[in-house]
């Protein structure tokens, strides 16, 4: 018998071994805890565009506009946790929808990560959670000043499950028809970008304008715009360096060129600013606010194609897609709608730019950087595929034109419901958002006479 435990033991020991080198196979731990710090990085988006928002709100409707960023994380990952994921990424389904196989995240543990099978999809689950949250933070700066904040939260549990959801299941799972029929999207030019523009035109046309004379109030804070950028520009390494699910050269690639197309977006904006100014016979002033509005529309036109690019090609995103943006601010005028914050002009102008540019300057080689991809793209116009261009830009219109026509139902449909009704009263408009619907105020906190915090006066 004492012979026979050793020898036991043995084989144990050895099925163990050859377990864990399957799950090492399997799960490759680089690849995890890199798309695990990515989901972090995306996360740090939430206050980033808070920041960015808030600060050029005007003071009455700042708290809002940070509070609501956070409102759409956690209502998104609520969402996500019941039907988004399912509906989203589900290995089966039709070509527009999932199923309802990993509602409440049932057997997730048992699904697959189509982007790489060396990360879990719990994995994979996370970080698209995250890319699925901070989209309806995006739409709600065409809210800005007028958008009462309960319906707006409601607005964001639907907007996700008939907007977000069937464009992400289009765009990336395997049985989507956009993916089918070879649009390329890295990482959300027309799920989350062209389709919160699209959706800040409709809510703001809903919404109506401003008062007259709240339209030329200063922005709350410049400071808060530059802190909002610096922590969008930061959280966008890990929104667009996430989605190549593994720490490798790919990874490398994407980051460097998010990071030109930023930097050359940026500096472009401020210069035509600059040059407006001495064409006018001003002295020339480089803006603080323009600079950062460059850098937010080179991000967003980079982030369809930087998995499929060489640097070079960002430096020509980057200032496409600034100069792009920069000049669809006027459309809101054009279209007759009070798109506060410019949502529209800089995702929605800026990801269908980056969706139409990626069908010139993808390329096959730089999908295959990752080691794990042997030849998954056919490329664009500069591997000789020229009909990409046409693909991408009737899949990022056919995007454009879902969210506008799903968000102005889901919106109309939710102004005639009692409670619902979208806009502010004249009252409340006079008292300010932040007061009117929050009891609080981003300007100061009243210290009671007991010691502990108040609301404002």
């Amino acid at each position: 018998m004492d012979s026979v435990t050793p020898v036991s033991e043995l084989v144990t020991g050895v099925a163990n071994l050859l377990h864990n080198a399957t799950m090492t196979e399997q799960y490759n731990p680089g690849d995890v805890a890199w798309t695990i710090a990515c989901s972090a990085l995306v996360w740090l988006m939430v206050p980033g565009i808070g920041y960015f928002y808030s600060g050029m709100a005007e003071s009455q409707s700042a708290l809002s506009l940070l509070l609501l960023c956070f409102w759409s994380i956690a209502v998104v990952s609520v969402q996500w946790f019941f039907i988004g994921y399912t509906l989203s990424f589900s290995e089966s389904g039709s070509a527009f929808i999932g199923d309802f196989r990993h509602a409440l995240l049932i057997d997730i543990e048992k699904g697959s990560n189509p982007c790489n099978r060396n990360v879990p999809a719990i994995v994979f689950c996370l970080y698209q959670q995250m890319l699925a949250g901070i989209t309806p933070a995006l739409v709600i700066g065409a809210t800005a000043d007028r958008g009462r904040f309960l319906p707006t939260v409601v607005f964001m549990f639907l907007w996700t499950t008939f907007v977000y959801d069937f464009l992400a299941c289009w765009t990336w799972a395997d049985h989507g028809w956009m993916k089918k029929w070879g649009v390329l999207d890295f990482a959300g030019g027309t799920p989350i970008h062209i389709a919160a523009g699209a959706a800040a035109i409709a809510y703001a046309k809903i919404l109506g304008y401003r008062e007259t004379n709240r339209v030329t109030k200063p922005a709350f804070s410049m400071v808060q715009v530059c802190m909002g950028t610096a922590l969008i520009w930061f959280g966008w390494f890990g929104f667009n360096g996430g989605s190549v699910h593994g720490a490798n050269a790919r990874s490398a690639m994407v980051i460097m060129s998010t990071n030109l197309s930023a930097s050359f977006g940026g500096i472009t904006w401020a210069f035509c600013e600059f040059y407006k100014e001495v064409k006018e016979g001003k002295e020339g002033k480089f803006s603080a606010r323009g600079f950062c509005f460059g850098a937010v529309a080179g991000l967003v036109c980079i982030t369809p194609a930087s998995g499929f690019i060489a640097p070079w090609a960002a430096v020509i995103f980057g200032i496409i897609g600034s100069l792009s943006c920069l000049w669809a601010i006027q459309l809101k005028v054009i279209i007759e709608v009070d798109d506060v914050l410019d949502v529209a002009a800089v995702h929605g102008v800026g990801g269908l730019v980056g969706t139409v540019l990626t069908g010139i300057f993808a390329q096959n080689h730089y999908a295959t950087l990752d080691g794990l991809a042997e030849s998954t793209i056919d490329g664009g116009w500069l591997d000789g595929n020229w009909i990409q261009v046409v693909k991408q830009f009737a899949g990022g219109c056919a995007g454009l034109a879902w969210s506008l026509i799903v968000t102005y139902l889901i919106l109309w449909v939710m102004n005639k419901i009692p409670g619902l009704q979208l806009r502010l009263d004249p009252t409340s408009l006079k008292r300010g958002l932040d007061r009117s619907q929050l009891g609080e105020t981003a300007s100061y906190i009243k210290i009671s006479d007991e010691g502990g915090l108040g609301g404002p006066d």
